[in-house]
């Protein structure tokens, strides 16, 4: 039995390594973001409308985690709704590029994606077998809000989160 009882707990640390070692890489790519775009939670960033749209993961789990101590879930709900308002900025506005933008208030997050086309996006009708077309659905789903605000020249998608306060 006491072969066994090491065999498990090795185990259990080596489970756990991995999750230190993404931690790692990620405040890696999170720093190399942020000195490369800056920081969306104090102006604007600008980033090239490419379909991997790299940076934003790493800037959004950054303010959310680190910057404004926020949950895990909270971190993973923003970032999936990001990349998901980033993608329709790439695939369906011709923009060579976009803004990113966090902010937070008492009680609220809010993500904004500009980008320079006015057409509006369209929360469609999702189906189970559906393959594209779920990203608003998502943020519908899993913000609290969410909108659009026309600009002279384009648009602002974007949602809030409520959280908890200071």
């Amino acid at each position: 039995m006491a072969g066994l009882e090491g065999m498990d707990q090795s185990r259990r640390e080596a489970e756990s390594a991995p999750a230190r070692w993404v931690t790692t890489i990620d405040d890696e790519l999170a720093t190399k973001a942020l000195d490369l775009y800056g920081n969306p939670a104090t102006a604007e960033v600008r980033l090239l409308s490419r379909p991997e749209s790299a940076a934003t993961r790493p800037l959004t789990q950054n303010v959310v985690l680190r910057q404004w101590a926020l949950g895990p879930q909270t971190a993973e709900h923003a970032v999936l709704l990001v990349s998901e308002l980033v993608g329709n900025a790439v695939r369906h506005t011709g923009a060579r590029a976009f803004g990113l933008r966090l902010l937070r208030r008492r009680g609220w997050i809010r993500v904004e994606v500009r980008d320079p086309s006015r057409g509006l996006p369209c929360l469609m009708p999702v189906h189970e077998l559906d393959v594209s077309g779920r990203g608003l659905f998502l943020v519908d789903k899993l913000s609290d809000r969410w909108g659009v605000d026309l600009l002279p020249c384009g648009k602002t998608t974007w949602f809030e989160m409520r959280v908890p306060e200071r």
